[in-house]
């Protein structure tokens, strides 16, 4: 009886065998790429962070062109960050508040993709007038900024306040980047290859930059697959 069993049950378990080797593999692969970031769009954002210009747009929103300059006196724009990942904030050298553990958490980020060629920080200074090629120098060699890897960076304030509002959706302040307009976010944006919005984070806050290396790495699998 036992053995009549046995070979009735056979090919089952040949099955589940097989089964085993390869559609668990299969399965956990599917599963695996389908675990992707959100793309953010101007709808997807809080109404008040997005320039009312932007408001119905719903696909296909990208970091527009900028040209910046950085702590070396050379011109950056997004060809330098083509095919790369990058986190971007908004700072002013002087800031005696959040600035100080954003600073910290992008030296930090700076030392954890210190050898992984993917990944770029941009900051962006809010007080350009202020915040000179010299005074960025200087702000640079004190935060340990590796040339290349992390730009540190000035320019029209007009101008910054537009990428602000327009391309990285991360400051509620109306204007226009006037004498009296002030950018100031703890906003962290993580940014993809095709330069799209992938993630908000709180630039301040240590579970959001554990969140924010996580999501990198998935971000980093997309292009993998």
């Amino acid at each position: 009886m036992e053995r009549k069993f046995f070979k009735k049950s056979l090919p089952t378990l040949v099955f589940l065998l097989v089964f085993s080797a390869i559609g668990i593999p299969v399965f956990y692969h599917l599963v695996k790429v389908d675990k992707k970031l959100k793309v953010y769009n101007p709808i997807d954002v809080n109404p008040r962070l997005v320039d009312k210009s932007l408001l119905h747009i719903r696909k296909n929103h990208k970091i527009g062109d900028f040209k910046l300059t950085n702590q070396n006196g050379e011109l950056v724009t997004p060809k330098d960050f083509d095919n790369k990942i990058y986190v971007a904030d908004f700072f002013f050298t002087r800031c005696q508040s959040i600035c100080i553990p954003m600073a910290y958490n992008m030296s930090e980020l700076q030392e954890f993709y210190k050898n992984d060629d993917d990944i770029r920080l941009l900051s962006h200074s809010v007080t350009p007038v202020m915040d000179s090629v010299s005074v960025l120098r200087k702000y640079a060699t004190e935060k340990g900024a590796i040339d290349g890897k992390w730009q540190i960076t000035t320019g029209s304030k007009k101008h910054i306040y537009e990428l602000a509002r327009k391309s990285y959706m991360a400051v509620l302040d109306e204007g226009d980047g006037g004498l009296q307009d002030f950018i100031h976010t703890e906003q962290f944006i993580l940014i993809d290859k095709e330069k799209r919005i992938r993630g908000y984070y709180d630039g301040t806050n240590f579970e959001d930059m554990e969140k924010l290396k996580a999501d990198i790495a998935i971000l980093k699998e997309e292009y993998e697959n």
